[in-house]
């Protein structure tokens, strides 16, 4: 029986000390080639990225509808802004594919779970959680800014909100103010989490090392990984212009380049942790059904 984790354990890792991975200078172009690198992971299991991302742009227009109907229409922005401070959690399972594609072993819809057997799954938690905090605080900040400058007044209307946003000193405050300090927790939730992750899912090093390495690869390259957050934030406004339905591309495509991203940028382990789960189903038949209708999760041959 497997022995349970310990607090220790998932701060550091399992080895008695802490590791410190080896870390990468990078450039412009290592952030061009992992987007190629991440779009070839994202056109050869094109359903994957679908699969796991179909949620985002109903999540979006959901939250569209709650801050519509709720009179929070203030919100809108600072929730559909900060939801990119928690993309690296829901991007796991396409880093995932990503690495077993890599590793060059069969690769289906289903390996995205995968993360849920992982060794590092205590730390990928607590990361986890530490980002969903930093999300909070963001949409906590954002309602004070906003009541600092409008006080704790409903708008009348969206036509009203937006003329108040757009033609008033209070509204150009605003949204200064609240672009600067978004563009903080977009720093900090950025230089904690691009590296981390990944670094999980690949080595059992525990959350502490996992952060500090994250943080040491964006301090070793500051312009290159500046440039990769402009990137990130590009893609997802041109994913969320269309009603959220491009994010159902460039999600994916985000998360397939992340994991290269994290392959340029750390050094590989000299004893890596290899290990994937065996296949145990070959393929299915008619007597299967209705699993057949879905082939995308057949095993890979």
């Amino acid at each position: 029986m497997a022995q349970p984790t310990s607090p220790a354990h998932v701060l550091t890792g399992a080895g008695a000390e802490p590791a410190a991975p080896a870390i990468r200078r990078i450039g412009p172009a290592d952030l061009f080639d992992a987007l190629a690198r991440g779009w070839e992971d994202f056109a050869a299991t094109p359903s994957h990225g679908v699969f796991l991302c179909i949620i985002y742009p109903a999540i979006g227009i959901a939250i569209a509808g709650l801050t519509l109907g709720f009179a929070t229409v203030p919100l809108l922005f600072p929730l559909a802004a900060g939801f990119a401070l928690i993309g690296p959690v829901a991007a796991l399972g396409l880093y995932e594919l990503s690495r077993r594609r890599e590793a060059g072993v069969s690769t289906s819809a289903h390996h995205a779970l995968d993360v849920l057997h992982s060794p590092s799954l205590g730390a990928i938690v607590v990361l986890g959680t530490l980002l969903m905090i930093i999300f909070f605080a963001w949409i906590g900040m954002a309602r004070a800014i906003y009541v600092w400058n409008f006080g704790y007044a409903t708008p009348e209307s969206i036509a009203q909100f937006a003329h108040d946003v757009l033609f008033t000193r209070a509204g150009w405050t605003l949204i200064l103010v609240g672009n600067f300090v978004g563009f903080l927790f977009a720093v900090v939730a950025l230089t904690i989490s691009v590296i981390s992750f990944p670094l999980l899912l690949d080595r059992e090093v525990g959350a502490a090392v996992a952060l500090l390495t994250s943080v040491r690869v964006v301090l070793a390259n500051p312009l290159t990984m500046a440039l990769w957050g402009l990137i990130v934030v590009a893609l997802l406004v041109i994913g969320s212009l269309p009603l959220f339905i491009g994010l159902a591309v460039t999600l994916p495509l985000l998360g397939h380049a992340t994991w290269h991203l994290y392959r340029k940028a750390v050094a590989a382990d000299p004893a890596p942790r290899a290990e994937f789960r065996p296949r145990d189903k070959g393929p299915r038949y008619a007597a299967d059904f209705p699993a057949v209708l879905w082939p995308w999760f057949k095993e890979d041959k």
